[in-house]
């Protein structure tokens, strides 16, 4: 018999975020709030799609924003010009926002009355994919001069996101990006993922994103 405990480190680390995940998630089912996590690579055009998300919904749906980020507040002035609710998060160092970091942000956020509340994740395409935060949906962006072969390097985070948006088609023209391979390579991953094309500059595809969140938040309020 050893006389040594062998801990699986990650493993655990995993188990217990899960837990507080699920628990969050309970509560803001009750709460009636609904927390998209929005998650993508740095230069994606998170904030900018925000802006024009908000646009299209803060007339008729309560938002609340928390912007996550290494260090600085740049995208929480951004986001504060449209006139909802927003905190800036900095997780000094780390490269994702857990279950128990996302609550926190709740709580500083203060989600009573708050439809639908907005997580931008740090901007990477590896350690958040691995972190389930307690939200109701995850997102993602994936931007076109990014390259087409993203789902094939980084296959968890596609795999796990509810709704994924093609950012930047304005550019189509100026890079070899084929988005009929992007639909056919992710939808191998996650066959129930939907994928929406937009162009956050010229606002093309916005009013299909806005609809889906509509439908969702409206789905969550109705649980």
């Amino acid at each position: 018999m050893s006389k040594y405990k062998i801990i699986e480190i990650k493993e655990s680390v995993f188990e217990d975020n899960n837990r507080r995940a699920d628990l969050l998630r309970g509560e803001l089912e009750k709460e009636k709030t609904f927390l998209l996590n929005l998650m993508s690579s740095p230069g994606s055009g998170k904030t900018t799609t925000l802006v024009r998300t908000i646009d299209a919904l803060k007339d008729e749906i309560s938002i609340g924003i928390m912007e996550a980020d290494i260090d600085s507040d740049v995208d929480a002035k951004t986001i504060s010009k449209t006139g909802v609710k927003v905190i800036q998060l900095h997780t000094r160092g780390m490269c994702h926002l857990d279950a128990e970091m996302t609550r926190q942000g709740l709580q500083g956020l203060d989600t009573q009355g708050i439809d639908l509340a907005i997580l931008e994740n740090v901007g990477n395409l590896v350690c958040p994919a691995e972190f389930d935060t307690g939200a109701s949906k995850n997102a993602m962006i994936l931007s076109v001069p990014e390259g087409d072969d993203k789902p094939l390097k980084y296959p968890l985070m596609f795999s796990i996101v509810d709704v994924l948006l093609v950012n930047k088609i304005d550019a189509m023209d100026f890079f070899d990006f084929d988005l009929e391979a992007v639909k056919e390579r992710v939808t191998k991953l996650n066959p129930k993922i939907k994928i929406i094309p937009i162009s956050a500059k010229t606002g093309e595809g916005i009013d299909q994103w806005a609809d889906w969140l509509r439908c969702e938040v409206k789905k969550w309020n109705e649980k």
